[in-house]
């Protein structure tokens, strides 16, 4: 199973989800039958404005961590939002959500200091954890770029050596 985080920093997957949870929480307020929440793969790919099959290959890597639950009727597919493995990413998250670094430092607050030269410099801890964030979303995109163009590489050997089998 992949690592939830690896799941959700796809932002097509993260979109797909976003609007799974406007669904859920549209239908929770008025519907009370067992479908409510759902939404089919045409109405994903409506709203996405991309491929089906694009659509259902992050629905499926949804699928297989546990965010989403499939209800197949058919030939058609309606997903539902399952949020509770994102409960471990809330854990990881919440510590640094409540931490307080130095009392001092929030992210629209940077303090200044003089320096001996009469120069005003950035509070270092407040330099430290937008440096911190930045390298973060640096590593996350590049992973996660990564990984894709490897998938996307497989993907196409194997259709690759089915074809030469052929």
């Amino acid at each position: 199973m992949a690592d939830i985080f690896s799941v959700i920093a796809d932002p097509t997957r993260r979109h797909l989800l976003e609007l799974l949870l406007e669904r859920y929480a549209a239908a929770d307020a008025v519907e009370a039958s067992p479908h409510a929440g759902e939404s089919s793969v045409s109405e994903l790919v409506h709203a996405l404005d991309l491929s089906q099959p694009t659509v259902s290959k992050h629905l499926k890597v949804l699928r297989d961590a546990g965010l989403v639950a499939v209800r197949e009727e058919g030939q058609h597919r309606y997903y539902k939002l399952d949020a509770s493995p994102l409960e471990d990413v809330e854990d990881w998250v919440i510590p640094f959500l409540s931490a307080d670094f130095d009392g001092s430092v929030k992210d629209d607050d940077v303090e200044w200091a003089d320096t001996a030269s009469g120069v005003q410099a950035p509070d270092a801890a407040g330099v430290a954890s937008e440096f911190a964030r930045n390298v973060g979303r640096t590593v996350a995109t590049s992973s996660h770029q990564a990984r894709s163009v490897v998938e996307d590489l497989q993907a196409n050997a194997s259709k690759l050596v089915s074809r030469l089998r052929k």
